[in-house]
């Protein structure tokens, strides 16, 4: 089977999975335990994926399929678990069920890994540790750091005083609103997504600009420049409710970017040149983002029953954003990546390096 073919068949194929697994629990559930859990490994699927390349650690890259993939995503899974553990008893203070503070906090670090390891492609750590498996788990603690420090600087929760799950203690009390700041987290991001369709593009025009440092400050300063441009289209020019906002405009987008990318390896318009491809691209995975959210969306009140949207508890707009990332998307990638979509597919097995950090990276 081959590509495009291949992605859509492979698509279709862990979306029905994902489904099937989200309608095993009720809601609260769901929306607290779940999410919280499978947002906990995302961060080690990204060092993964990209950092490693699927080539770390040697234990389970050299073996063949479906070995390699079952043992990576084992280790994914273990040192989720640990990081859960440590988080549920540090910042979410060992309440159950998870509190609204434990949950943004874990969505934040998923944002904070992608920008270490994509934006910044593991600089500085890849250079002050030559050994690649070192390096990697360098990356995921300085980002679970990283995002810490900012949780504790940035969020304010002062705007659930007074219901059930607003909890003093675990409010840092930080100058923003805590949704606000969440949503232009996922909204930076998604740029940093939009240059991923664009290969880098226009960057890679300028060959003194795809060495790191540089590239990672030209790119996260040109991805919070679009996000924050976006955000204040969305939310402040056009009106939007920042929750509404995010699951109606970025998390769709990250989303077909994921499939565009990763499960369609780009072959939609893998001939053409850029900027040409990259608008295509761009459009391609703004379309079937947007329409696998409305399908979602759809299918909620079938997959897991009702559930209202809007303030103030969100609970659709929880639903869709935890079902398309928090557990569809890193799905996907356990297959796209780990498993390369075996047994759809099956490729030789590779022996060589993971490429350098400056090279375009792939969308996880």
């Amino acid at each position: 089977m081959k590509q495009p073919l291949l992605g859509i068949v492979a698509s279709v194929l862990v979306i029905a999975i994902s489904l099937g697994f989200i309608a095993l629990f009720a809601f609260p559930i769901f929306a607290t335990w779940v999410s919280f859990l499978t947002i906990c490994f995302i961060p080690m699927q990204i060092v993964t994926s990209v950092t490693w390349g699927c080539k770390h650690p040697g234990f389970a890259a050299a073996r063949p399929q479906p070995a390699k993939g079952i043992l990576l995503t084992l280790m994914a899974l273990l040192v989720g678990a640990i990081v859960a553990a440590i988080h549920f008893s540090t910042v979410g203070g060992g309440i159950n069920p998870p509190t609204p503070m434990l949950a943004m906090c874990i969505i934040a670090s998923v944002i904070i890994a992608f920008w270490l390891a994509i934006m910044w492609g593991g600089w500085p750590f890849n250079k002050l540790i030559k050994n690649p498996v070192g390096a990697g788990f360098a990356i995921l603690v300085a980002s679970y750091v990283i995002n810490y420090l900012l949780f504790r600087l940035l969020f304010n929760y002062g705007f659930m005083r007074g219901a059930p799950v607003y909890v003093a203690a675990l409010d840092p009390h930080g100058p923003f609103n805590a949704w606000s700041v969440l949503v232009f987290y996922v909204t930076v991001i998604a740029a940093m997504f939009l240059s991923l369709n664009f290969d880098l593009w226009p960057f890679t025009a300028f060959p003194s600009l795809m060495k790191q440092p540089v590239l990672g400050m030209v790119w996260t300063i040109t991805a919070l420049v679009l996000g924050g441009l976006a955000f204040y289209l969305g939310v402040n020019a056009i009106g939007m409710d920042v929750v509404s906002f995010m699951v109606r405009a970025p998390i769709p987008f990250i989303f077909g970017t994921i499939i565009v990318l990763n499960m369609l390896h780009g072959s939609l318009f893998g001939k053409l040149a850029q900027p040409l491809k990259g608008v295509l691209n761009a459009i391609a995975s703004a379309v079937i983002g947007v329409a696998l959210a409305e399908i979602f969306g759809f299918l909620a009140p079938v997959v897991t029953g009702a559930v209202k949207p809007g303030p103030p508890n969100y609970d659709f707009e929880i639903w869709l954003a935890s079902a398309l990332l928090a557990v569809t998307f890193p799905f996907l990638i356990f297959y796209a990546e780990f498993f390369r979509m075996w047994p759809l597919h099956k490729e030789p097995e590779e022996t060589t390096a993971a490429p350098p950090p400056s090279s375009p990276p792939a969308a996880t």
